[in-house]
């Protein structure tokens, strides 16, 4: 093949070339990908990235079903409305998220942790069964209870099942185990949150150290009044994250009315609300279900809270 004037293009020369740099590159190619599934990268599986029976796999469609990222970003996906939750797991650890999960409307208390930490699985997986222990673990967790604590979010109380959030444990877990290569970057400027603003920031120069979170609620002062200590107590205890104190239905019944009320259970019997039926609800959640409400839902308070506390709540209750 000849060009302008006669000159030799060497066309074939330059196909060759054309065809090597396209063969070099699909060789290139070819061994990335290969690369890529080697367990040598030690990258995360999700398939393999279990909390309690769950997977990532399935918590990935739970968080897909609910369509999270339509406020959320995940490894660099979704919206920006929420806050990034590719780290949330290692952050704030399995106590916090099991508080949150099934409550959103509502921050964690410390209270709340140290319930979600009596579950055995989450002891598991978060290596200890000590609140102070576990919130020095997870700063992120202690931050959210320090600032947010017993608050309302913006987020819906979503109908969450226990599997669901099992599931969800699981795909969080596995996101947190990414090696995401530094994302999502790190802000320079720090928070400008109205509720952060008041916090010291921790190791700022001639700043102060945030005051140690409570483990459990303080009542060194506590109200005479059993109705007043009882509404004090529910609020420290995060109660209030899923039940209304009118007859509105959050992620629990609401208790306005409740008291004295007949309560229909899910095999159809009835019962009465009064002091035991409460107590035994607060104490052993699951012994008798509500009708039209999921079982393994709420922690059990047992160990929390002592007989005089538990008088204080039930008069509480039979106030409203």
């Amino acid at each position: 093949m000849s060009c302008l004037n006669g000159a030799d293009c060497q066309e074939p020369a330059k196909r060759h070339r054309a065809l090597a740099v396209l063969g070099l590159m699909l060789v290139i190619f070819l061994v990335l990908s290969v690369w890529s599934f080697l367990p040598s990268r030690q990258q995360a599986i999700p398939s393999v990235t279990r909390y309690g029976d769950a997977d990532a796999v399935q918590g990935k469609r739970v968080f897909q079903a609910y369509n999270c990222m339509g406020c959320h970003t995940i490894v660099g996906n979704g919206a920006y409305f929420g806050p990034d939750l590719t780290h949330v797991y290692r952050d704030v650890g399995p106590a916090w998220l099991a508080a949150f999960l099934p409550s959103a409307g509502g921050w964690p208390t410390a209270a709340a942790v140290r319930v979600q930490l009596q579950n055995p699985l989450v002891r598991q997986e978060a290596g200890t069964a000590d609140p102070d222990e576990y919130l020095s673990r997870y700063p992120g967790a202690a931050e959210r209870i320090r600032q947010r604590g017993g608050q309302h979010t913006f987020m819906p109380n979503l109908p969450l099942q226990a599997d669901e959030i099992t599931a969800l444990m699981a795909f969080l877990k596995y996101s947190s185990a990414l090696n995401t290569e530094g994302w999502p970057p790190v802000p320079r400027e720090g928070r400008r949150l109205p509720l952060a603003a008041a916090v010291a920031q921790v190791g700022a120069p001639g700043g102060n150290a945030p005051a140690p979170v409570a483990a459990t609620p303080a009542h060194d002062a506590a109200p005479a009044d059993p109705v007043v200590l009882g509404k004090k107590l529910v609020n420290d205890l995060g109660c209030v994250s899923c039940h209304a104190t009118d007859q509105k239905r959050l992620v629990g019944p609401g208790w306005g009315g409740l008291y004295g009320s007949k309560v229909t259970l899910a095999d159809g019997s009835s019962v009465t609300a009064d002091e035991p039926y409460l107590i035994e609800s607060i104490r052993q959640p699951d012994a008798q279900i509500v009708a039209g409400y999921p079982a393994h839902v709420m922690p059990s308070y047992d160990t929390l809270i002592n007989d005089a506390d538990m008088k204080a709540i039930v008069a509480y209750l039979r106030s409203l």
